[in-house]
């Protein structure tokens, strides 16, 4: 059978909350994926056509082969079609993307053999934290943590009337190249500081508070040790909010950047671009909203039919 699925792109961190808060964007990539005689065939379009490997080191290749292992199932060979909206490297989540979509797309070649909570715990343990894959596979925004030893998730519907406002800056940056930057340490302060904007932001988000929202978005623990990595990130953030955002963050690593607003749209992204351009850095903008429903299965084709089946998953 041929089954394809519709994974969205996602923006992590969300201020303070490092590694913790990631939420799902109407951005998305689509996997097609089915078994074939023998060999493995791997085609992509779109965004990263000429980075994305072709071979068994393709990431979402290698999310299915971590399936049928769990499954106990040895496919006689895969054909996999990417078409590509998420951009690569640019801090929207392209990776988990790749991964959750391997994952689904095999699970449902294995006959739906895996529970959604299943499929977390692999995305986890090969992307090595939740707060982007969560978001993929259950839309919305997610807060995730280790609590005793298990990966805890908890689910919240963004705040009606939200707009991300998604700067993409025309340079890609390496997850691991971002968190070279990051101290071992923090400070106490820094600690607290965190601690209390991440219960101020959960809470606003539960309540529908945007002002409070907006206001808590400000980061101590990884955002100043990455500005240098980002030229003008200070300014664009100041810039963003003086046109009306509610407020401003980098995008997981970066080095996008995302503005939250209720109005002001076109304003706030022509003043990111005009910020970016006084430091030498070209970017486009992009319009999102949340995404609520995570990862979806769009057409599932049989040996002799074809179904559509939206929302699956």
């Amino acid at each position: 059978m041929r089954t394809i699925w519709r994974v969205p792109a996602t923006t992590a961190n969300l201020g303070p909350g490092f590694d913790v808060l990631g939420m799902a964007l109407n951005l998305y990539n689509e996997v097609e994926m089915e078994e074939i005689q023998q060999g493995l065939e791997i085609t992509v379009e779109g965004e990263g056509a000429g980075l994305i490997a072709f071979d068994e080191s393709n990431l979402v290749y290698q999310a299915a082969l971590h399936v049928f292992e769990k499954v106990g199932r040895a496919p006689s060979g895969l054909r996999i079609h990417l078409h590509n909206e998420i951009p690569v490297t640019r801090g929207l989540g392209s990776s988990s993307a790749a991964l959750v979509g391997g994952l689904a797309a095999a699970n449902r070649l294995c006959g739906d053999a895996l529970t959604r909570e299943e499929l977390l715990e692999i995305a986890t343990e090969m992307e090595g934290h939740p707060d982007n894959v969560a978001p993929v596979l259950y839309g919305g925004l997610m807060i995730a943590g280790l609590v005793r030893g298990k990966w805890r998730t908890q689910r919240l519907t963004p705040p009606a009337g939200l707009c991300i406002v998604a700067a993409v800056p025309d340079f890609e940056l390496s997850t691991e190249k971002a968190r070279e930057v990051l101290p071992e340490k923090v400070e106490r302060s820094h600690a607290i500081f965190t601690a209390s904007h991440v219960g101020l932001l959960v809470s606003a988000i539960a309540r529908n508070d945007l002002e409070l929202f907006g206001a808590c978005l400000e980061d101590v623990l990884h955002q100043p040790y990455r500005e240098p990595l980002v030229p003008g990130l200070r300014d664009v953030l100041s810039a963003a909010e003086a046109a009306g955002a509610l407020g401003a963050a980098l995008s997981g690593a970066g080095p996008t950047l995302v503005a939250f607003t209720e109005g002001h749209r076109e304003e706030v992204g022509h003043a990111i671009q005009d910020a970016f351009s006084a430091h030498g850095v070209k970017c486009r903008i992009m319009h999102l909203y949340p995404d609520l429903g995570g990862v979806c299965e769009t057409v599932a084709v049989s040996n002799d039919a074809a179904t559509v089946a939206r929302g699956r998953g």
